[in-house]
C-alpha cells in the first residue's frame, strides 16, 4: 500500500501528540497477521518512549494472551500496553463496589480481570451480572443471568458489539446476547467498552495522558472514532479495517484525519 499524506476532514492540521491510543484488530493486525506499517509504528512508539495503549473490545483474552498473539505477528509490546474491555469493566466495578461480587459470563480475559480487581465470582445473589464475550454461550448460563437480574443484580456488559469475526463469518457477540437478556428482563446493561468514552478516559488515566495531546487510531467510525471524539482526542481513521473511504458520508461526525494505514503515522510519532 502506498503511503499517502493524511487527508484532513474535521481539522486542517495535526495537533501536537504526546500519547497514543490505538485499536488492535483492523489497525495493527488482521486475522493474525500484521497490517502494513504496524510493527514499525509500535516500534517507533517504544523507541520514542511515547506513552501508548492498545485498546480492544475483545474480552475473551487476557492482556498476556494478546501480547503473545501480537508477538506472533511480529509486533512486540509489553503486557501493560494492552487495555481490554474486560480490564476496563473490572476497574469500573472495583470503583463502584469495591470487593464486590459478580456472576460472569465470559472467558479467562473477563474472569481473570474481575478476580484481580478483588471481585468474588458467585452464582448466589451477586452485586452484578457481568456479560462478556465467549464462543460457548450456554442457554443455562443465560437463564441464570436472567433470573439473577430479575432478583436484583445489576447488569453490566463489557462491550456492545453485536457480532464478532470468524473464519466462517460473523458470530453472535456480547451485544446480541445482551439484547436477549434485556428482552427477558426489561433491564438494559451498562456497556463499559467502546464507544463508551469511559474506556478511553480510563486508558488516559492509566498512562497519565491528557486528551488534548493524545491521538486515537481506529478503523471503525461507530466505536473508535466517535468515542475518541467524545473523549476529546484527535482521531485518525485507518482504511485497513471495517470502514472504507466511501462509508464516511454515512456518519454525522468526522475523524480528524484519514490515512491508508498506520504506516502513514510512523513519521508523526
Amino acid at each position: 500500500m502506498t503511503p499517502t499524506t493524511p487527508r484532513p476532514l474535521a481539522s486542517t492540521e495535526v495537533r501536537e501528540i504526546h500519547s497514543w491510543l490505538t485499536d488492535m484488530d483492523g489497525v495493527l493486525v488482521h486475522e493474525g497477521k500484521a497490517l502494513p506499517g504496524a510493527p514499525e509504528f509500535v516500534r517507533a512508539l517504544r523507541d520514542a518512549d511515547r506513552p501508548f495503549l492498545i485498546l480492544t473490545n475483545n474480552s475473551i483474552f487476557t492482556a498476556r494472551d494478546l501480547r503473545a498473539r501480537l508477538a506472533s505477528s511480529g509486533i512486540e509490546v509489553p503486557e501493560e500496553a494492552i487495555w481490554t474491555s474486560a480490564l476496563a469493566t473490572a476497574q469500573f466495578l472495583a470503583q463502584q463496589v469495591p470487593a464486590g461480587s459478580a456472576y460472569a459470563i465470559g472467558e479467562a480475559g473477563l474472569t481473570t480481570a474481575l478476580y484481580e480487581a478483588g471481585y468474588t465470582l458467585t452464582e448466589s445473589s451477586p452485586d452484578y451480572v457481568v456479560l462478556g464475550e465467549t464462543r460457548t454461550y450456554s442457554f443455562e448460563a443465560i437463564t441464570r443471568a436472567v433470573r439473577l437480574i430479575q432478583g436484583g443484580s445489576r447488569f453490566i456488559a463489557t462491550n456492545p458489539d453485536v457480532t464478532g469475526p470468524s473464519a466462517e463469518g460473523d458470530l453472535p457477540a456480547t451485544g446480541a446476547v445482551a439484547a436477549m437478556i434485556t428482552a427477558a428482563t426489561g433491564r438494559t446493561p451498562y456497556f463499559v467498552g467502546k464507544p463508551n468514552p469511559m474506556m478511553f478516559r480510563s486508558a488516559l488515566n492509566r498512562i497519565d495522558a491528557h486528551s488534548e495531546t493524545t491521538a486515537m487510531v481506529g478503523d471503525r467510525m461507530d466505536t473508535d472514532v466517535v468515542a475518541g471524539i467524545e473523549a476529546g482526542l484527535q482521531t485518525f481513521l485507518v482504511l485497513t479495517g471495517s470502514t472504507a473511504a466511501g462509508d464516511l458520508d454515512r456518519f454525522p461526525f468526522r475523524p480528524s484525519h484519514v490515512v491508508d494505514s498506520v504506516q502513514d503515522l510512523v513519521a508523526l510519532v
